[in-house]
């Protein structure tokens, strides 16, 4: 285990996020408040940790998945730790475990909040919880990847580990250029919405922060109503976005180089959209009595299952008070999540597209039991090893979603408020139904419960295994993971 590159690493995390804490301390200073200096103080001591940790670059550079793994793991739990301190520091949220738990949700872009009314913090806090959404979205490894050259092939493990989907490869030769560009990509499109709020009369501060909970897949917002009070063309401009930021990235390079063809064949994409527009279809038509009209009808659907399956978690309407049909459709949509390479949570599409093929491919065997077929998507053939870790993937989410069902079930809470919340915190999305809902928070749940969904949030975000990796035992009794060994 390579625990000099480990530390070296979680070094430059920590002086990232301290650099990251001058923006709320900037808030701070421009409306006049306190709560600014705790930031900054704690932004500079996070800069100093970090300097200390990284001021020598290790001999041995190597990153195998499993260095890959542990990094990304201790790099979230740290960055949630030190981020969740300026909350407690100033009291706005008194208790550690609340603090944490906000700061959690913020960074794995769940939106899960025990803040009953998120217009008491100051401008400063308000920026800085929305803000972790937009680092989170497309993760911090792959922005120290993109300004921070770091030599050897095996930096894509990095990124392997942190990001979203079933397979991560690169965009264009070098590692650095592909993190750059994918963070170019949702720069630009982060930039474009806070354009389209603000010419829709929202004010700028509140379009900055709506627009990171957008681009972050999160939810967090200045408003303790979500978007409910907002007018139907905000709700329909976060409506577009967050369906844009559930797209798989790789969709905006083909475009992006005018590789229409490419991106137009992408199935995954194709078959997210059909999804979104089948979904609205059966919530609109059952739920159109609850509205003056069908087009308001239209949009609350529309936001509320742009919002569920890209596991963003905003609310233009308390849709705990829908239909069965059309809750059971939006808890469905909670499992399926968005595209691979989205910033959206979430089993994810391609994945769903993988077993369902793979089904096809062993009820044909049953037909024709000679028979050779390989699984496709492209057009191009889907490795073994990949429908192998997807069928692993689903089988280990299960196994950690029941048991967390069961842990959660403690508290007493409901087995609907149970279930949902724990579907909301390891699907990232926020809200579920009942105590959950998007009228409701999390603050009623017990330490332990919180401590659990923690837990999946985290899972959920680093696609369950680099968490898991902490709590393997052959990591540390094959050889001390703080040992000279590069293996």
């Amino acid at each position: 285990m390579n625990s000099f590159m480990i530390l070296y690493i979680l070094g430059h995390v920590l002086r990232i996020e301290g650099v990251f804490m001058c923006l709320p301390a900037l808030m701070g200073l421009v409306y006049n408040e306190s709560q600014g200096l705790v930031f900054l103080i704690t932004g500079a001591a996070l800069f100093v940790l970090g300097l200390l940790l990284s001021i020598k670059k290790p001999a041995n550079t190597t990153i195998y998945l499993k260095e890959g793994c542990v990094i990304t793991a201790l790099s979230w739990i740290l960055m949630s730790f030190f981020g969740a301190l300026p909350f407690y520091i100033t009291g706005e949220i008194p208790s550690l475990i609340d603090a944490l738990f906000e700061t959690v949700s913020g960074f794995t872009t769940t939106g899960a909040s025990i803040m009953p009314d998120v217009e008491i913090l100051c401008h400063a806090s308000q920026f800085w919880r929305c803000f972790t959404h937009w680092v989170g979205g497309m993760g911090v490894l792959v922005f120290l990847l993109a300004i921070i050259p770091m030599s050897g092939g095996s930096n894509i493990n990095l990124m392997r580990a942190e990001s979203p989907g079933p397979s991560v490869g690169k965009l264009v030769p070098k590692m650095r250029q592909t993190a750059a560009l994918l963070y170019l990509i949702y720069f630009f499109l982060t930039a474009l919405e806070v354009l389209f709020l603000v010419f829709g009369r929202m004010p700028v501060f509140d379009s900055v922060c709506t627009a990171f909970g957008t681009a972050g897949t999160g939810g967090f917002g200045v408003y303790r109503d979500s978007l409910a009070s907002q007018s139907a063309y905000l709700q329909w401009v976060v409506t577009i976005f967050m369906v844009m930021f559930g797209v798989n990235f790789n969709f905006y390079f083909f475009l992006l180089y005018r590789y229409v063809r490419k991106a137009v064949k992408m199935s995954e994409v194709r078959t997210y959209l059909a999804i979104i527009l089948a979904s609205i279809g059966i919530i609109t038509i059952n739920i159109y009595h609850q509205f003056e009209s069908i087009g308001t009808a239209i949009r609350h659907s529309s936001f509320q299952v742009a919002s569920i399956i890209t596991t963003t978690g905003f609310a233009s309407t308390d849709f705990d008070l829908w239909p069965e049909t059309s809750k059971v459709v939006l808890v469905l949509l909670m499992f399926i999540g968005a595209c691979a390479g989205s910033t959206g949570g979430g089993i994810k599409v391609s994945r769903l597209i993988i077993l369902v093929k793979s089904i096809g491919k062993e009820l044909k065997s049953y037909v024709h039991p000679k028979s050779i077929s390989k699984i496709s998507m492209d057009g191009s053939p889907v490795e073994h090893e990949v429908v192998r870790s997807v069928n692993v993937f689903f089988i280990t989410f299960m196994i950690i979603f029941t048991v967390s069902v069961f842990l959660v079930s403690i508290d007493n809470k409901g087995l609907i408020s149970s279930f949902t919340a724990v579907a909301a915190t390891i699907n990232n999305i926020g809200p579920g139904l009942e105590v959950v809902g998007p009228t409701q928070n999390y603050a009623s749940f017990s330490v332990f419960s919180k401590f659990v969904m923690i837990f999946d949030m985290l899972a959920g975000r680093l696609e369950l295994f680099p968490m898991l990796m902490l709590f393997n035992p052959k990591l540390y009794l094959t050889k001390p993971l703080f040992s000279r060994a590069g293996k």
